[in-house]
């Protein structure tokens, strides 16, 4: 078994322990979406915590994404469920970058690629992604490639 899966397990039954309503909810939903992906296919099979780390940012994502659609709609103590929710998957996960080493390895992966135009967004992307290695999200990552492709 993955280590990050145990760790999870593990922190999950502190916040039972502890009485910690949304640890303890993010981590069973984390852990389902885990086994889920596990079962997911014709072979069952086990997670390794790269793996792990995926389904763990998936979730993440899927947690701001909906705080800013209820944020938007003016439902804001679901925004802030979901934001307390994304906080505790943030600890599994690897520290982000910040903006000024995602513009440097956007500009990295563009030499590396030899990249001059729009047209060549794709083997930036796919550079950067693999240099990236789940600190940055594809989002910002493509945002930042397509301003430094333009200019």
């Amino acid at each position: 078994m993955s280590e990050l899966k145990d760790r999870l397990r593990s922190d999950l039954t502190d916040a039972i322990r502890g009485r910690d309503e949304v640890a303890t909810a993010t981590l069973r939903m984390a852990l389902a979406a885990i086994t889920t992906e596990e079962v997911a296919g014709s072979d069952a099979r086990e997670l390794s915590d790269d793996e792990v780390l995926k389904v763990l940012a998936r979730e993440s994502k899927k947690r701001r994404e909906a705080a800013e659609a209820f944020g938007s709609a003016g439902r804001e103590e679901l925004a802030e469920r979901e934001q307390a929710e994304g906080r505790v998957l943030e600890r599994y996960l690897p520290t982000q970058l910040d903006d000024a080493a995602v513009s440097e390895l956007v500009a990295a992966a563009i030499a590396e690629t030899g990249a001059t135009g729009m047209r060549q967004m794709g083997a930036v992307m796919r550079v950067a992604q693999q240099k990236a290695a789940g600190q940055a999200d594809g989002k910002r990552l493509s945002t930042e490639v397509r301003r430094q492709l333009a200019g």
